[in-house]
């Protein structure tokens, strides 16, 4: 009798992705990314709101929704840098008591040395070994209306 080879499970430890629009009209393309990125299993998915201005109900509810298929595999979902505009709104909405929001770097990024790892800097570019993942224009990503 032949048992099957046990398979080896990868895990990707850390995805960020810097989100710019998350809206309704976004929702889409911004979920077809987060599908794209969970199948690589994470274990910790940032998402840096530090370049976005506007947040609504639909975006919250695909955080909660990507919050709750990284909890279900045992990873973290965090949100990281959002504008105080964006912040208070994600604190009505109660999203504070559900996962971390955190400003600055990312929580468990530090070097080996001790020292913080840096997080992207105010003109939106990234360090070394870190990508932003621009939603539009990303090549394979759903759209319901096309390009605006």
């Amino acid at each position: 009798m032949t048992t099957p080879l046990a398979r080896r499970e990868c895990t990707i430890p850390l995805v960020e992705v810097a989100v710019t629009e998350f809206d309704l009209a976004c929702l889409p393309e911004t979920g077809a990314v987060f599908d794209r990125l969970l199948a690589l299993r994470p274990a910790q998915v940032v998402v840096d709101l530090s370049g976005c201005r506007h947040i609504d109900a639909a975006a919250i509810g695909l955080l909660l929704d990507v919050h709750r298929r990284l909890t279900r595999a045992d990873a973290v979902l965090t949100v990281r840098d959002p504008n105080p505009r964006i912040w208070r709104i994600l604190q009505s909405a109660r999203l504070d008591q559900v996962l971390p929001i955190v400003a600055g770097r990312t929580p468990g990024a530090d070097r080996s040395d001790g020292s913080p790892a840096p997080g992207p800097d105010r003109a939106g570019s990234t360090p070394a070994g870190r990508a932003a993942v621009p939603v539009r224009g990303l090549p394979g990503a759903a759209s319901a209306g096309g390009p605006r």
